[in-house]
């Protein structure tokens, strides 16, 4: 993977340099204020009714979106003025371009999940909760949450690399993004479209009072196992595909 640091320095960068970097924040301070204005009272385990309400949309909408941007983002320079050729002749192989290009846009994701999870404590901490954190439930849907979004993450990445258009693969992640909920209710289809997938794994029905519904109801370690069959079709469909890409 000739290049990779060189790259992932450049990439890195690239983001800290860009207003874009500030959509990490987005979700996060949107699940503050539904945290806050979430009644715990009847609730017999807060902290995990306080994660699964804040992570609801998170998950449901802008971790999909999200991947998608920072795919389009992480690409955006490239399409313009030859910049895959510019950046090809220098003492980089494509191996190495890529991997770097991917580490960077689950990088931004994990922050974003990181500052979810800040921001569930900190809501905790305002309405004064005293119970015991269950941090193995907490630490299975927020890892469980960034694992599902690594194949879609590939998938957006792929895409992003064939198109040109900075706006193409952002439509196209939002179209798929929004039927989301409906998917949910399959438990057929449900586990296998990646858009979803980062729902199921955060908000499991094993975890909610009086049980999930269609594909919530999956238990988690079935999930992951497709999850993680997602990603290695994916990973390997957008390398081998930019290792033949004409530039």
């Amino acid at each position: 993977m000739g290049g990779y640091f060189n790259i992932l320095s450049s990439e890195r960068l690239k983001m800290s340099r860009s207003y874009i970097v500030l959509l990490v924040l987005v979700s996060p301070l949107i699940a503050i204020l539904t945290g806050l204005l979430f009644d715990l009272d009847k609730s017999t385990t807060p902290w995990i009714s306080l994660l699964m309400v804040m992570s609801m949309v998170h998950a449901l909408l802008f971790m999909p979106i999200m991947s998608g941007i920072f795919a389009a983002f992480i690409c955006r320079y490239e399409h313009s003025g030859g910049g895959w050729k510019q950046l090809l002749v220098l003492p980089v192989t494509r191996t190495g371009v890529y991997f770097a290009k991917y580490t960077v846009v689950i990088a931004m994701l994990a922050i974003t999940q990181l500052l979810l999870a800040g921001s569930v404590f900190l809501v905790g901490f305002i309405k004064g909760i005293h119970a015991p954190v269950e941090w193995d439930i907490m630490l299975r849907s927020l890892l469980g949450g960034w694992i599902a979004c690594l194949p879609l993450a590939a998938l957006q990445l792929a895409v992003s690399m064939m198109w040109s258009s900075f706006a193409a693969p952002l439509a196209l992640n939002v179209t798929f993004t929004i039927p989301n909920i409906l998917v949910a209710n399959s438990g057929t289809y449900g586990p296998f479209y990646p858009w979803a997938q980062p729902l199921l794994a955060t908000i499991p029905g094993s975890q909610m009072d009086g049980g999930g519904f269609g594909a919530l109801n999956l238990p988690f370690e079935s999930l992951m196992i497709t999850v993680l069959g997602s990603f290695v079709v994916f990973f390997i469909f957008g390398w081998v595909y930019f290792k033949m890409k004409e530039v």
